[in-house]
């Protein structure tokens, strides 16, 4: 069994496709990239918005800023909130809580909208606290999340066993690898089989439901 474990928001918890994909459609637009297949989109989800931009669209850096800039004035004013909970993702959360777990998030979604995200969807009591980048943050260090949150609980290095990280990317998985935690891969979410077992998740799961099986060892 383990006693902490930290989740990945966006494509873990909740489906936050429709916000990110319609602001990050307007960011492009702004630049004039079209974007017909809004499928493609979807890769907005998980990474840090200024690698989406400057990797994925070839923006330089000043571009990638503004691209962030106009992407969040449309996500702060409505897209944050077009993020439903996956179905069964509550029950699973109050099953871990009822086993005595201790959560946290850790997301590179900047910290306040994350901590809206979960206020708004009535899952913020659940957690002992939500750990994301600055507004700032150019490219988030998730293994320093995953640290910083470790540090919040008062954990050490020694205690690595104990931690179980659930996300949806490989960025989540890698992130785990690093610091020395186990890792849930979720198949409901944005990535895929193949990338999460590349990246050396410990388990794969299909549903939420999974998740807490899988952490109490059940």
């Amino acid at each position: 069994m383990y006693h902490y474990v930290f989740f990945d928001l966006d494509g873990t918890l909740t489906q936050s496709e429709f916000g990110i994909v319609e602001a990050a459609s307007r960011a492009l637009a702004h630049f004039g990239i079209e974007t017909p297949n809004r499928d493609l989109l979807k890769r907005f989800i998980g990474p840090p918005l200024y690698v989406s931009f400057h990797e994925f669209y070839g923006l330089s850096d000043e571009d990638s800023f503004e691209a962030i800039r106009v992407y969040r004035e449309y996500y702060e004013r409505e897209g944050v909130y077009l993020a439903p909970l996956f179905a069964g993702v509550k029950e699973t959360l109050q099953a871990l809580r009822d086993a005595g777990c201790k959560l946290m998030i850790v997301t590179s979604k900047p910290q306040n909208m994350a901590e809206v995200v979960a206020n708004h969807e009535g899952v913020s009591g659940f957690f002992e606290g939500i750990v994301g980048p600055s507004l700032e943050g150019r490219d988030p260090n998730k293994a320093l999340l995953i640290r910083t949150a470790m540090e919040q609980l008062g954990l050490a290095d020694e205690d690595r066993s104990e931690i179980l990280m659930v996300g949806d990317r490989f960025y989540d998985i890698k992130a785990s690898v690093e610091v020395g935690v186990d890792s849930i891969g979720v198949l409901y979410g944005y990535g895929n089989e193949k990338e999460l077992r590349e990246s050396g998740a410990t388990y794969i799961v299909k549903t939420p439901e999974e998740i807490a099986t899988t952490a109490l060892g059940e």
